[in-house]
């Protein structure tokens, strides 16, 4: 399998992503997107948002071409279609609930089976949730030391509106379909279908 090996702060440097978004705390963004040249082509734009958006979710090109094809064949806008799309992917709502600390982090715990999704467990990281799916670390996982420590922690992790979290039990519950407002970076969708458009 294809893999992403680029240094993550480098990267969000370049394309002007802060490193929170990605999960990481370092600050050190003076010069978020590098001052290479004063203006950029319409279609560098383009390019440099969809490359945003692949970087921050993981994923690489054929399967977020796969992901715009039925986002455009979807019922209405586009874009958001597809931001939603990558929003409900299991990796990602695992990180989003809190279980891991990055989306790298949690893709891998995803692929070594430690949830499950309505009791059934699930090893793909790209599985989309839909509404009233339940995510919850798998019974064999629940008793390894980095989830009783989650447990035990009362640190609380602020899931987005459409989540909600049972710290309890260390599950979450699909409550409703993300929205732009719900992602926690700056994205012009429109660019990315400008770009497919063409």
């Amino acid at each position: 399998m294809a893999k992403n090996m680029q240094p993550v702060l480098k990267r969000c440097r370049t394309l002007g992503v802060s490193p929170a978004a990605m999960g990481y705390s370092k600050t050190s963004n003076k010069n978020p997107g590098g001052q290479r040249r004063a203006k950029k082509s319409e279609y560098a734009l383009q390019l440099t948002e969809k490359q945003k958006v692949k970087f921050v979710y993981g994923i690489l090109e054929k399967q977020f071409r796969t992901y715009y094809e039925k986002a455009s064949r979807a019922e209405g806008n586009t874009g958001a279609v597809l931001l939603s799309m990558l929003e409900r992917r299991l990796d990602n709502v695992v990180y989003r609930l809190g279980y891991a600390s990055t989306r790298r982090e949690a893709r891998q715990l995803v692929s070594h089976g430690h949830f499950t999704v309505n009791g059934k467990r699930v090893d793909v990281p790209s599985f989309q949730v839909k509404i009233g799916d339940i995510v919850a670390v798998s019974e064999a996982s629940i008793t390894k030391a980095r989830f009783k420590k989650m447990k035990e922690d009362d640190a609380f992790v602020a899931a987005p509106k459409w989540l909600d979290r049972d710290k309890n039990t260390l599950q979450g519950k699909v409550v409703a379909i993300p929205t732009k407002e719900d992602i926690d970076f700056e994205i012009a969708e429109h660019l990315i279908v400008e770009l497919y458009s063409k």
